[in-house]
């Protein structure tokens, strides 16, 4: 297992230390009081949902603008976008770094994708890895690169207060229909130590026939609560869980300056511990008890090492999801 900082950091952060140590007590105190907080919202709001209906899809297919891992000639970065169409239109759920990186504007370009063919937009959480890159973290505005055209106006469907570059900003605050004949399951907090609370949305959708479609962005608030929110809305056998689990027991994606931040700032533990076999163990559990038929995994928050367990444990018929491919479900 590799650190998670590099050797060469220690001697600046023992130096350091007289300002990083206080730093990092007021973080955990502010980290523990929004553990109870994040456990009390998510209980409320899955508590307090209501069924709704949730219209049969004929069809459902995702495209695959940015993940870590890639069909040939296709860019790969440790972020997400993805393209979902049904019969009942389209969606696009994240858009990785955006316009800082060229993974989404290269991917979309060969795919030729463009934002006029896209009914709206829903970003899952307020992370740089999902809502257009560091600025559009720091501004908490969603940038898309403007190779993809101009949104002109178009829904974005936020779990949070945010800008959204030429889109129509939409907060979303308990679970609804969205566009496509697909849902959101609203808002569900996970506490971050370095993040803090971090509010974050998954997706479901009904395909006639085959049950519940589940897809997360980071899984943050576990995908345990996500699925008892999701089988509060609807009682359908679950077909396909798809999507990050964020999983970096081994190392993270995108390190730099031989930091591994997917291991240090993305987990809801201490920044002292990390995520770890037992974790992983769990989840396999629950995932296998939730007994989809099928899984899609995303490599962008998690290990080979954790892949290569889900892919060998998990009953259902599982896949790591590749950029430049597209799955009909």
């Amino acid at each position: 297992m590799s650190f998670r900082i590099s050797p060469l950091w220690w001697p600046f952060l023992g130096v350091a230390s007289p300002i990083i140590v206080p730093f990092l007590i007021a973080k955990n105190r502010r980290f523990k009081k929004n553990l109870k907080l994040a456990g009390e919202l998510n209980k409320d709001r899955i508590r307090q949902t209501e069924p709704f209906d949730v219209p049969e899809l004929n069809f459902l297919e995702l495209t695959v603008l940015v993940e870590e891992k890639t069909e040939e000639n296709f860019l790969g970065d440790a972020g997400v976008s993805y393209l979902f169409r049904s019969d009942q239109g389209s969606f696009l759920y994240d858009v990785g770094f955006g316009p800082e990186r060229p993974a989404l504007a290269h991917n979309a370009a060969k795919l030729g994708i463009k934002l006029d063919q896209i009914d709206s937009l829903c970003i899952s959480h307020l992370h740089p890895d999902h809502m257009g890159g560091l600025k559009a973290g720091r501004a908490k505005c969603v940038t898309v690169p403007k190779e993809l055209g101009m949104p002109k106006g178009k829904p974005c469907f936020l779990p949070d207060k945010a800008d959204a570059e030429g889109f129509k900003c939409e907060l979303i605050d308990r679970p609804r229909l969205l566009t496509g004949g697909i849902a959101t399951t609203g808002p569900l907090a996970r506490s971050l130590f370095f993040f803090g609370l971090t509010e974050e949305q998954a997706l479901f959708a009904h395909l006639k026939g085959k049950g519940l479609v589940i897809f997360t962005g980071c899984g943050h608030p576990t995908i345990e609560v996500i699925v008892q929110m999701v089988r509060r809305l609807s009682q359908e056998t679950i077909y396909i869980i798809g999507g990050g689990l964020h999983f970096p027991i081994t190392g993270g994606r995108g390190n730099r300056a031989g930091i591994q931040f997917q291991t240090v700032i993305g987990t809801g533990k201490p920044v002292w511990q990390r995520i770890t076999d037992d974790d992983l163990s769990s989840t396999i559990t629950a995932l296998n008890k939730f007994n989809p038929c099928k899984v899609f995994l995303s490599g962008h928050d998690s290990c080979d090492h954790s892949l290569t367990r889900m892919k060998h444990e998990l009953k259902a018929e599982t896949e790591v999801l590749r950029a430049g491919k597209t799955y009909r479900f």
